[in-house]
């Protein structure tokens, strides 16, 4: 058994047994996050928006109905590692086809098992998010302290958004998914309502997306600070003035920001497949799938384009916006789900019709 070990940036340390890539003398260094889903652990880890981030699972066991080719939500991984309190060597479901452990070192991404991740996730949130370190159990202290020194970076959209646009035919409205890092399934969403789905960079063009002839546009999700990509704002901003337009998670965070909004880190964010929202206008509760670390401000769209229409019921955040005059309308969480509570999936409805009128 290969042990290796956990550092974290107030100095404790963790040594538990590798059950991912071989790190023999070489370091992952990561934003340490918790996410409280109890399944779905291969749609988590293979979503974009964990770049740069290692995440502790809180349920105590993760990897015991293994993997499967369909449940991938990107076609690769970009988290910096994995922390786990049990992980199984083999899958027990029959659609398994190989290990959890076996998928993270196909993917050279560093995982840890044996830990005690609630005691982790309490000083989390006691603390808030941190950098951590992964690295051999004899690493010396020294490169250690050294490396913590380092930047995590800020162009994780740049390093997930594809690099050429992809169409995806379907015979219904032409959609164009601006992507900072989508997951699978909001494309699969607009595909099983017949759109035609075009799917471009991150910083396309205006002119460029126009000369696609949509009906309508997406913002999608993606990892790391809205504000450090303020090029695509005026983008957004002509967009929305020529197209219905949806937005979810980064895309949302934009969406505010570009009008006039503004946002800001949260402690611990929210990450998990248990969050209840409140439609304001329907008088609803919902429960939805979130991974994000910035929320849009409260205060801040008092004096903007926009208005709010679901909060968050644990902390009352923001999780609906919609502009006051145009045909916008963001979330800040998954409606598409994978994993998590399909509950809010209709809002893709709601979406395709702003495209029909």
């Amino acid at each position: 058994m290969k042990m290796i070990k956990l550092v974290l940036e107030t100095g404790e340390e963790y040594v538990g047994e590798s059950i991912g890539f071989d790190l023999d003398q070489a370091f992952s260094l990561g934003e340490l996050v918790f996410n409280t889903s109890m399944t779905g652990y291969q749609e988590i880890i293979s979503d974009p928006s964990y770049c740069d981030q290692m995440i502790v699972m809180t349920y105590p066991m993760i990897g015991n109905y293994g993997v499967n080719k369909d449940d991938f939500e990107s076609l690769t991984l970009s988290l910096k590692g994995l922390v786990v309190k049990e992980c199984p060597m083999e899958g027990s479901n029959w659609r398994n086809e190989y290990s959890l452990r076996e998928l993270l070192k196909r993917f050279k991404i560093p995982g840890i098992a044996g830990l005690d991740t609630r005691e982790l996730t309490k000083k989390i949130r006691d603390r808030g998010v941190m950098k951590a370190l992964l690295v051999p159990e004899n690493y010396p202290a020294q490169n250690i302290q050294s490396l913590m020194g380092k930047s995590l970076g800020n162009d994780q959209i740049s390093r997930v958004s594809t690099k050429n646009p992809i169409h995806f035919p379907g015979e219904g409205k032409r959609v164009v998914l601006v992507d900072f890092g989508y997951k699978k399934n909001i494309l699969r969403s607009l595909m099983r309502r017949n759109c035609d789905v075009v799917v471009v960079p991150w910083n396309t063009s205006f002119d460029v997306i126009q000369s696609y002839r949509p009906d309508g546009i997406l913002l999608s999700n993606g990892p790391g600070n809205p504000k450090d990509v303020p090029e695509v704002l005026p983008i957004i901003r002509e967009l929305q003035k020529a197209y219905p337009m949806f937005s979810i998670c980064m895309g949302h965070q934009l969406f505010a920001l570009a009008n006039g909004a503004d946002t800001e880190k949260l402690k611990f964010g929210h990450r998990g497949a248990n969050h209840p929202i409140k439609d304001l206008l329907l008088g609803k509760v919902f429960m939805s799938s979130q991974n994000h670390g910035y929320s849009v401000t409260t205060q801040s769209v008092k004096n903007s384009e926009l208005e709010i229409t679901q909060i968050n019921i644990n902390d009352k955040t923001i999780e609906g916006l919609s502009h006051k005059t145009l045909p916008a309308f963001s979330v800040q969480y998954h409606p598409e789900a994978c994993p998590g509570p399909e509950d809010t999936a209709w809002l893709f409805d709601e979406f395709i019709s702003s495209l029909r009128n």
